[in-house]
């Protein structure tokens, strides 16, 4: 053993105080970060524009500044990306990690010399808050590999932008180069099918310890592996530790992992965005992920269920409680303010503040009325598969309102590796479990508004099709649990449903 493992739980030990002691005061940590903000806010155009120097408490910054997406701040952002300065944030940013938008084209979201830091870090931290509670230091003299995207930037005056794992991999610390996969040349293939397989030429023989990224791409990259070697990933890496995932719940990707693996290694959950790196799992044994309350963000908070009210009430991190699911407003060192991120969180604990994402607030059913979010039908498929037997590639869920007879319903699209032992009991067994956690849903089903949920079964890599067909393929690209049209549902008929 290198003096690496040694040196790694030293380390461990010195972070994971310093995590104590700002999530021990987080109303405190978050009135710093505010205060922060504000002041280097006055510097900027938009800090003049809305009355920064007028600002002093919470109420008044909630009084100045409205709560906007991306489209809201896009006039500011076209002027950052023309090059000038002092607009969102002092200066200009060092980076754009460039994002796919729905209404606005391509989205630019600026990273500063202050907040491409908290993005390190954090993923940093979530390993050695690991390290510090299992004792477990070996892997980090083994092979290490990220799945992302390429790490090639192209530059428009004077700032580079990409994709925000491309710029992340120029921030790879030094001593973990060597042990770093796959190379550099690799990582800047485009292409997804031909990145995946060179990646699995380059590994297959290497003695991985971590492997990170998305668990759809993940599977894949595994899948291949056994493919070309017949072996179980636990036969091909005998000293794999960890996996370490974001992007989507893992839930519903674990037995078809823990299959493919021959048995099962712990796990790390992160919550990176381009707009900031927001929580990461610190603990094996608590349910949730660590909300990074000393990050350079400022964080509000809207009960979903109010979200779309003329004036919902504005939470800050003292007010939230646990099981509640809100919109997460973000204020951020990037320049971004009352950022609307547009995901859903819920808290599982308050000591410290841990949460996890439980959907999109616009990523909903509620063709009907029943708000039917990513959580619960997550929640559904993962216990039926359990209870069942089955195997799940990916799904998504789309209404039918029309239907050729017979009353609408919901249509679950899903692609099996392994479809469960009776499948008109599964089938019936994920729609009594959407009841018991949705009242409205359950209402419509027993008002015979609805009726229950129709399984149609996608062809072997069909979602990994569809999403090559839309150019998104691959990456931290990710396809919708749920759509409140069907815009994803008749694109899969129409391309890779088995008639």
């Amino acid at each position: 053993m290198s003096f690496k493992p040694i040196a790694a739980k030293l380390f461990a030990k010195y972070i994971t105080l310093q995590i104590k002691s700002w999530s021990s005061r987080p109303e405190e940590t978050q009135r710093k970060v505010f205060k922060s903000l504000v002041k280097e806010g006055r510097k900027t155009k938009f800090g003049k524009d809305h009355r920064f120097d007028e600002i002093e408490t919470f109420e008044d910054f909630f009084g100045r500044i409205p709560i906007q997406d991306y489209e809201g701040l896009k006039p500011y952002i076209d002027q950052v990306v023309d090059g000038k300065e002092d607009i969102l944030w002092p200066g200009k940013p060092l980076y754009f990690a460039k994002t796919s938008g729905t209404t606005s084209g391509a989205k630019y979201i600026p990273l500063t010399k202050d907040s491409i830091p908290t993005h390190t870090s954090a993923a940093r931290n979530a390993i050695l808050s690991y390290i510090a509670e299992t004792g477990n230091s070996s892997f980090v003299d083994g092979k290490m590999i990220f799945l992302q995207g390429s790490p090639e930037l192209n530059e428009k005056n004077g700032i580079y932008f990409g994709r925000l794992s491309g710029i992340v991999a120029h921030f790879v610390p030094n001593y973990l180069q060597k042990n770093r996969l796959p190379s550099w040349e690799t990582n800047c293939i485009e292409d997804w099918d031909k990145k995946i397989n060179k990646i699995v030429e380059e590994t297959y023989n290497q003695d991985m310890t971590i492997i990170s990224g998305i668990p759809s791409w993940v599977q894949i990259y595994f899948e291949r592996l056994k493919d070309k070697t017949g072996k179980s990933i636990s036969e091909l890496f005998p000293n794999l530790k960890l996996f370490i995932y974001g992007g989507v719940n893992y839930e519903p990707y674990r037995s078809k992992f823990e299959n493919l693996i021959g048995g099962s290694v712990n796990s790390i959950e992160l919550y990176p965005a381009s707009e900031g790196f927001f929580a990461f799992q610190d603990s094996q044994t608590a349910n949730g992920m660590l909300l990074q309350l000393n990050s350079g963000i400022f964080y509000e908070f809207i009960k979903a269920d109010e979200f779309f009210e003329e004036t919902p009430e504005i939470l800050t991190i003292g007010d939230v409680q646990v099981d509640v699911n809100y919109v997460m407003i973000i204020s951020t060192n990037a320049g971004l303010w009352r950022y609307n991120v547009g995901d859903t969180v819920m808290f599982t604990n308050t000591q410290p503040y841990r949460l996890k994402v439980s959907g999109r607030i616009k990523h909903y059913t509620s063709a009907f009325g029943e708000h039917v979010i990513a959580q619960e039908v997550e929640q559904a498929i993962i216990t039926a598969s359990k209870e069942f037997e089955a195997q799940i590639n990916e799904f998504t869920v789309a209404p039918q309102i029309t239907p050729k007879e017979g009353l609408p319903y919901h249509e679950w699209l899903i692609e099996f590796q392994k479809e469960p032992i009776n499948m008109e009991a599964f089938r019936q067994r994920m729609d009594d479990l959407l009841q018991q956690q949705n009242a409205y849903y359950h209402d419509l089903i027993k008002g015979n508004i609805l009726k229950t949920l129709v399984i149609t079964k996608v062809q072997k890599d069909g979602f990994q099709n569809y999403m090559k067909s839309i150019g998104k393929l691959g990456g931290q690209n990710k396809v919708p649990r749920l759509s409140n049209d069907r815009k994803i549902a008749d694109e899969l008929y129409k391309q890779l449903i088995k008639q």
